[in-house]
């Protein structure tokens, strides 16, 4: 496997570590329907949670969130709209970022709720 994948599925690991550790219940990783795909789905109390997670060896060529274009934040919202609909799920969405850098001896992980609103299409 490619260290880019390496470096990414290593990322969610740490990901899953820490909503786990802030209570929340993982539902479904790398969740895929056709071309559609979510990180992370996860639940706390009656809210869905969907996490995208963007994780780099360091920053030369900008942080992890900048990735994080309105194409990306579109493809997330529509896959979010294909899994409620098959899992008919009828509960309020946050859409959550968690950014990593591991450049450092610790990694940085930075979790940022309602890092995004689904756009006005």
């Amino acid at each position: 496997m490619a260290a880019h994948n390496d470096l990414g599925r290593n990322g969610e690991d740490m990901a899953v570590d820490l909503l786990k550790a802030k209570g929340y219940s993982i539902l479904h990783r790398n969740w895929r329907c056709g071309h559609k795909e979510l990180d992370i789905v996860a639940e706390t109390s009656d809210l869905l949670v969907v996490v995208e997670v963007k994780t780099r060896k360091d920053t030369l060529f900008g942080n992890p969130e900048e990735a994080l274009t309105n194409g990306k934040i579109r493809r997330i919202v529509s896959s979010t709209d294909a899994y409620l609909r098959k899992y008919a799920i009828d509960k309020p969405v946050r859409f959550d970022l968690i950014t990593i850098v591991t450049d450092v001896n610790e990694p940085q992980i930075n979790h940022i709720e309602d890092a995004f609103y689904p756009p006005l299409f």
